[in-house]
């Protein structure tokens, strides 16, 4: 049985190269290619991803999963041999539903929607993406129709990225959630507002870039297996374990954007760099779900990263950055102002309070368009009229509304519920935290991290997949995710700083 692990390992791998090959041309894609080149790329990206998907399903691998499923069942099921043999069974009765064919034409497809919506969202016309999009959806349509029978069509796409969870789960999850948020708004919105002005005025885009990269440094994000750079929507990309690149966006005139995205990508990168070596080139040499990699996202960004002990510590520091910005700015008033709540356009800018409600309106819309009830055409006024009913805002253009994300053009449908997941999912890893490391607090305001990320790189990140979400969260906190913490450490937090 060596001999077929070690085969199988080696078909893995196989399988790894060509799916890093991949995302090394869609990370290309988004920082550094040329419009002109969507085509072809979508072409060399169908080639890669058929490659892939074939070796996955073929008579071969399944002949030797067949083999090897009886003898994982007689191992330790914690090792990762048991792990890797099951997670390749799993994926493989998987894939192996879904045609070549389709396998290359999303590609294809989505390589080419992604330059239709960056110039859609330079040209602020949504007119020259709804075809994309509507071909997407229509993609998924299919490819969802593969897994029949299942309770909801929106299912199989939600189980790519979170592992076993439903529709009816999540769903029932954010029924518990969205009226004790809202609550929260309202009562937020009853006291004096902050005042975040000192926040909107230019800030040298330069020297953004280097208090971020001072910053995430001292976190622990290893350059010589990282870079940074810059791309209309960040994001993280890991090419392989010692390959994880993330990137970022500068707005010269608000403070926010930059460092707190940079913060946010450097979590998800963190989590990649700490997987255990054993795993590399394995199907489960990844995160264990999107929810728990947003969740090292998130805790990064804003249980870190907006957490007044950091603040303590490094605004010293910032100050000296942008002395006649935030020189006469006292700490106190510069922690309300990256706090403010406020209901806004914008996702990725949204305060920690009112981002959830951004998710679930998204949440919404896929199911919608998935389940055929709404059309792409009808998209920007069912955005916009359900912005006002959310978040009582509503988007002048489309480029602050339906434009402003990058996820369904690259695919991702099935994804967004996984960015509200992650945040209860990073409130409730924090109150084992603190439970572990009393003193992090202090540790924070020193600059000192390595407490946290020793942590986390035992609990979560040296696992990858080997389990799955659900199970991961219980093993580490003792129950599934569970939207409690997130609503005590929002009331806390906010309480504080409203005074309610």
């Amino acid at each position: 049985m060596e001999q077929r692990l070690q085969h199988l390992r080696n078909i893995l791998a196989e399988i790894h190269d060509l799916d890093a090959a991949a995302s090394a041309l869609s990370w290309d894609q988004q920082t550094y290619m040329p419009p002109g080149g969507a085509q072809g790329r979508g072409q060399v990206r169908g080639t890669l991803q058929r490659l892939s998907h074939d070796k996955f399903v073929s008579e071969e691998m399944g002949e030797l999963l067949e083999q090897l499923e009886p003898y994982a069942a007689r191992l330790n099921p914690d090792s990762d041999e048991a792990r890797i043999i099951l997670d390749a069974a799993r994926l493989f009765r998987k894939q192996a539903r879904v045609p070549s064919e389709l396998v290359v034409e999303q590609a294809e497809a989505t390589s080419i929607a992604t330059q239709a919506w960056q110039q859609a969202r330079r040209e602020n016309n949504f007119a020259l993406f709804q075809p994309h999009l509507e071909r997407i959806f229509h993609l998924k349509r299919q490819y969802a129709a593969l897994f029949a029978p299942y309770e909801h069509i929106y299912d199989p796409l939600l189980d790519d990225f979170e592992r076993g969870m439903t529709t009816s789960q999540v769903k029932a999850i954010f029924s518990t959630l969205r009226p004790q948020q809202v609550a929260l708004i309202q009562a937020i919105q009853s006291r004096p507002q902050v005042d975040d002005s000192f926040l909107h005025q230019p800030f040298d885009p330069q020297k953004q870039w280097e208090f971020s990269v001072e910053v995430i440094t001292k976190f622990g994000y290893d350059w010589n297996r990282g870079r940074l750079d810059k791309a209309p929507h960040p994001f993280s990309q890991a090419l392989g374990l010692d390959d994880v690149r993330i990137t970022t966006r500068l707005i010269p005139d608000f403070f926010n954007p930059m460092l707190f995205g940079t913060m946010h990508e450097t979590g998800h990168a963190l989590y990649s760099q700490g997987i255990d070596p054993e795993l590399d080139r394995t199907s489960v040499a990844h995160g264990a779900s999107l929810a728990v990699h947003e969740s090292q996202s998130r805790m990064w960004e804003n249980l870190v990263g907006r957490s007044y002990p950091f603040w303590q510590g490094f605004y010293p520091r910032l100050q000296e950055f942008f002395t006649s910005q935030l020189g006469s700015i006292s700490l106190d008033t510069f922690y309300r102002g990256i706090n403010k709540v406020q209901p806004s356009l914008i996702r990725v800018e949204a305060d920690e309070a009112t981002y959830n409600l951004h998710v679930m309106l998204r949440l919404e819309v896929e199911i919608a368009l998935i389940e055929g009830s709404l059309d792409t055409a009808d998209l920007p006024e069912f955005w916009n009229i359900r912005m006002q009913e959310y978040l009582g805002v509503r988007p002048p253009n489309d480029k602050d509304g339906v434009l402003q994300d990058i996820h369904w053009s690259i695919g991702l449908v099935g994804y967004f519920s996984t960015y509200a997941l992650g945040n209860l999912v990073s409130a409730q890893l924090w109150e084992c935290i603190l439970r572990d490391i009393p003193d992090l607090p202090e540790q924070i305001q020193r600059g000192e991290f390595s407490a946290l990320l020793s942590w986390l790189r035992e609990k979560i990140h040296r696992h990858g997949a080997k389990y799955a979400p659900q199970e991961l969260v219980e093993r580490v906190t003792g129950s599934p995710i569970d939207p409690a913490p997130y609503l005590r450490y929002l009331q806390n937090k906010y309480g504080e700083i409203y005074g309610l």
